[in-house]
């Protein structure tokens, strides 16, 4: 327990530096844990809280800084590539443009504790054309109160958080594999999701030169745009004919449709 405490004490705001950058970075590697521990050490005097709460704030927005400025610079471009690095379903831009729109800028404060919505909002912001005074300071905010938690959470069952570093330590390099294996195993789970989505989704999915030759065939697809009022704004260019339509507009629409019509969604 001496050697552990002895790491944590000389190294803590190291580790909570790179464990936070790197999750905002995108690595599927959680930050919350090592918060907690940090939250015991200051309960224990052995880490300081403004210090803490500094290196958290700074790593966060090293981290969501530069999805930020490739948002600015390439636009939806940078959001389709982040769905297909991120391990969080597609369905993550949509739900992050919805919450876009309604609170505009200041949902970046609460961005980190909503699934998904942590990951894209910064190049979305950056889409969007949200000033970057406006974007560092909502971000800082929002670093803040998400280590908040966890940092209270660890002060209040700092005696908690002792015996499991001490169980941590009496496992010896057990521990760190069992910690590994939990992480791989939240990869795995999260690439498998992904995976069957993709596969049910290409089951379905009609490519823009098929989607063309129906058109130029007079085969008369009904083609609706999905897109969000965001998504449009960024990127008014549209397939012509197509109807723009929200995702709860479809279904009500589609009963108009005869049966024996191809239909063809696309979004952003």
């Amino acid at each position: 327990m001496d050697a552990l405490s002895s790491l944590l004490a000389q190294h803590g705001l190291t580790l909570v530096f790179a464990n936070v950058l790197l999750a905002q970075l995108g690595v599927p590697l959680p930050a919350v844990p090592l918060l907690v521990v940090a939250g015991a050490l200051v309960a224990e005097g052995t880490l300081q809280l403004l210090p803490l709460a500094v290196v958290v704030v700074v790593a966060s927005l090293l981290g969501d800084t530069p999805w930020y400025l490739a948002g600015r610079r390439y636009g939806y471009g940078i959001l389709r590539t982040l769905c297909r690095i991120s391990i969080e379903p597609d369905s993550c831009v949509k739900q992050t443009e919805n919450i876009f729109t309604r609170w505009g800028p200041p949902s970046l404060i609460v961005a980190k504790y909503v699934p998904g919505f942590s990951t894209v909002a910064p190049p979305l912001a950056g889409t969007m054309r949200v000033g970057f005074g406006a974007f560092f300071l909502y971000s800082a905010i929002a670093a803040t109160l998400w280590a908040a938690l966890p940092v209270a959470g660890g002060y209040v069952l700092r005696n908690e958080v002792e015996r499991l570093l001490a169980w941590l330590e009496s496992m010896g390099t057990g521990a760190a594999v069992i910690v590994v294996a939990v992480v791989l195993a939240y990869v795995a789970i999260k690439a498998t999701e992904r995976y069957l989505l993709i596969r049910f989704l290409r089951m379905v999915r009609v490519s823009v030169d098929d989607l063309r030759t129906m058109i130029d065939e007079g085969q008369g697809p009904v083609i609706l745009d999905v897109r969000s009022p965001l998504a449009r704004e960024a990127e008014p260019r549209r397939i012509p004919g197509a109807i723009s339509v929200q995702l709860e507009e479809v279904e009500p629409l589609l009963t108009q449709v005869p049966p024996d019509r191809d239909v063809v969604v696309y979004c952003s």
